[in-house]
């Protein structure tokens, strides 16, 4: 590709290449699946199933964000939601179908780079983000906050769970510029509850809080070093 700088798009891309995780990377992550990483199990956030059990969420068309092994977009689908999924990594998404065979749901996996898909105005009752944000870097944030205006119907929910700011697995504490001074997102970019309201200030925050602890036993993951969020389209 030509080292040119002609639109908008050329500058997103240029400054990606300096900050973005190349696929291989997270091809990486996802290869071997005894890796003791909590998210690796095939288990929904608590904040999701609370958000579903306590009636928050309804069943309608979800489009789950950065989905890995597609934990959360299994659990959606067994509540008889019609999910979408999309990563970036094809080695998470041949461990998610295999996943979804395997307990007979039928989702509709996605082979993507989020901000290239095509997406439809209003295509989505909800859309869902565990653990794709905070791996953005800021420029993207436009990008991001675009996608969620198109793709989101009004009334409809936008469910987020993020590094907190100082969190033992991520949620580096950097300015926005200190990202681009020092080239890097530090693993993961953290965030407070106010700086999500802030960021995400044209939705209706419902509830934004530490996500809570959970044992194994309980078959959901809930980690208080990250932000669970909901927010509403007006």
């Amino acid at each position: 590709m030509p080292e040119t700088i002609t639109s908008y798009n050329d500058v997103m891309e240029m400054l990606d290449s300096f900050l973005r995780e190349p696929i291989a990377f997270w091809d990486e992550f996802y290869r071997d699946r005894e890796k003791p990483v909590p998210i690796f199990a095939n288990v929904p956030d608590e904040n999701l199933a609370a958000y579903v059990q306590e009636g928050r969420l309804s069943p309608g068309k979800v489009l789950d964000l950065g989905c890995g092994a597609g934990r959360n977009a299994l659990y959606l689908a067994a509540q008889g939601f019609e999910v979408d999924a999309v990563d970036l990594s094809g080695t998470s998404l041949e461990w998610a179908r295999e996943r979804a065979e395997k307990c007979n749901l039928s989702i509709n996996f996605l082979h993507a780079n989020i901000f290239n898909m095509e997406l439809k105005d209003a295509a989505y009752d909800v859309i869902y983000d565990s653990g794709c944000f905070h791996h953005i870097a800021p420029h993207r944030r436009i990008s991001y906050k675009e996608l969620l205006d198109k793709g989101l119907k009004t009334g409809g929910h936008f469910g987020i769970t993020c590094f907190a700011a100082g969190g033992k697995w991520g949620g580096a504490e950097l300015s926005d510029w200190e990202v681009y001074r020092t080239g890097s997102l530090m693993g993961g970019l953290g965030f407070t509850e106010e700086r999500l309201i802030t960021l995400f200030s044209t939705l209706e925050p419902v509830e934004v809080r530490r996500m809570k602890d959970v044992k194994e036993s309980e078959e959901l993951f809930g980690a208080s070093d990250l932000l669970a969020g909901l927010f509403k389209r007006r």
